[in-house]
């Protein structure tokens, strides 16, 4: 599983180490693995670092000491080092003197051609986006090279993934003893290019984010036991659909069978079961047992008190869509079993009572206020899709692709999601995990093509047996 951390938390183990070691020691650290990383990709490229044009862009913080000892390493392998100082009057003595000493140099100006730029702008620190001086030397990177970010791409909050202004797009990120948040939630994650974490000695507890990898997955998978039957592996009900948009119930009945429930009942409008049923024969129409409910896709208006009906019921409920349209907090905070809130921005946005812009620039934060104000565990859709619950760590999912950005994919979400509820999986578990095999799903199904919702619901056994087999 990979975690990230906060600044506060970083910070503070940072501080404890610095107390145990030479005074410069950590910086030296993360200065060495950061070379090392700039020397691995120098060598694929081009085969050598001997001779290369490297650019530092430096800022008068760590960051700024980290790339100029990190260049002085790089020229002393006898690459071509220099280093362009956002103010020349601040920057970093250690480094300076250690760059200057490996025969680097100091320019005003940004040269033309370079085979490397190292991006040491701004730190984990940094708010708000680049400022005037450091927007400039970004601008004006030489065309081609590959940027690596040291730590964090300038101009991204460490803390959320946002980017209030010009920020760098790094095609490497060299992250210092632990992840940010930011690198792993868009719209920072977008601009932090590949990921390498460099080990520096730190002490972290409990993460501030999680993101499932194929084992952490492979593990929460139900798998059907041999002595088990429909009702052992879970049945869904799904209530969806209406005669505006009977295909919401299809594709919500879809991503449930193909998600592993061992049977689905559909309730919803006779023309919508008739669909349902032309598709799946194997769906039970009409009320009866279930370990889980799925309740909201296409349900069009009017109907909040077969919502407020199933809340009532002592099972796992999972509410999407227009069944998202008025909930009482206070009734989801007052339910025993567990419930799971599956919003896109706008939807979050109506549910904390703020507009779309606000959610899709503070997606993080979003997150955790939906979950601790209704109570629920909150799955918010979108480019990197966030799972909170209970005030524990966010989970993050990695398989998100732009190609699911299409009519009906949400409804296939649902539908796998309250398969995973009634398999026994928590609130929780069963967004990440639902999040997870959809995106791998339409990834499968895309293939860099467009495709439709009914594609993704096809290809989740795939997903599953891509998981299961690591």
């Amino acid at each position: 599983m990979r975690t990230a951390y906060s600044v506060e938390t970083v910070r503070a183990a940072e501080g404890e180490l610095m107390a145990r070691l030479p005074e410069g020691a950590l910086m030296q650290r993360a200065a060495a693995g950061l070379a090392a990383a700039c020397a691995r990709l120098l060598i694929r490229r081009r085969g050598r670092v001997y001779g290369a044009r490297i650019v530092l862009l430096v800022g008068p913080g760590d960051n700024g000491g980290d790339a100029l000892y990190a260049g002085a390493r790089l020229a002393r392998r006898g690459a071509g080092v220099t280093a362009v100082p956002m103010d020349p009057a601040r920057m970093h003595a250690g480094g300076l003197a250690a760059l200057r000493a490996a025969g680097g140099r100091v320019e005003e100006a940004v040269p033309a051609r370079a085979d490397l730029v190292l991006d040491g702008l701004l730190g984990i620190g940094g708010k708000g986006g680049l400022r005037p001086a450091a927007a400039a030397l970004a601008e004006r990177l030489p065309h081609g090279a590959p940027v690596v970010a040291v730590d964090l791409p300038s101009g991204v909050d460490a803390d959320t993934g946002e980017v209030a202004g010009p920020a760098v797009t790094a095609d490497v990120t060299v992250a210092f003893g632990a992840y940010k948040p930011g690198l792993l939630i868009d719209p920072g994650a977008t601009l932090a290019g590949a990921l390498h974490l460099v080990d520096i000695g730190l002490s972290l507890d409990a993460p501030d984010i999680e993101v499932l990898q194929h084992a952490d997955v492979a593990r929460l998978l139900p798998v059907p036991a041999p002595s088990s039957d429909k009702y052992r592996r879970g049945v869904v009900g799904v209530v969806a659909g209406s005669a505006q948009y009977p295909g919401a119930a299809v594709l919500a009945v879809a991503g449930a069978l193909r998600g592993g429930a061992g049977a689905v009942r559909y309730v919803g409008p006779a023309a919508a079961a008739d669909a349902v049923l032309a598709r799946f024969p194997e769906t039970l129409i009409g009320r009866g047992r279930v370990q889980a409910w799925v309740v909201g896709p296409g349900l069009g208006d009017g109907r909040a008190g077969e919502v407020a009906e199933l809340l009532a019921q002592d099972v796992p409920v999972l509410v999407d869509a227009d069944g998202l349209r008025g909930l009482d907090a206070g009734a989801l905070r007052d339910r025993s079993a567990p419930t799971l809130l599956t919003p896109h921005a706008g939807e979050a946005a109506a549910l904390l009572g703020t507009d779309r812009r606000a959610v899709e620039s503070g997606r993080l934060a979003a997150v955790r206020q939906l979950a601790e104000l209704y109570g629920a565990a909150a799955l918010l859709k979108g480019s990197t899709t966030l799972v909170a619950a209970g005030g524990g760590p966010v989970r993050v999912n990695p398989t998100g692709t732009g190609w699911l950005a299409t009519a009906g994919s949400g409804d296939v979400l649902s539908g796998l999601a309250g398969a995973l509820l009634a398999a026994g999986l928590s609130a929780a578990d069963a967004g990440a995990v639902g999040a997870y095999l959809h995106g791998l799903a339409g990834r499968r199904a895309a293939s860099g093509a467009p495709m439709v919702a009914q594609e993704i619901a096809q290809a989740l056994p795939e997903a599953w047996r891509d998981v299961r087999r690591g």
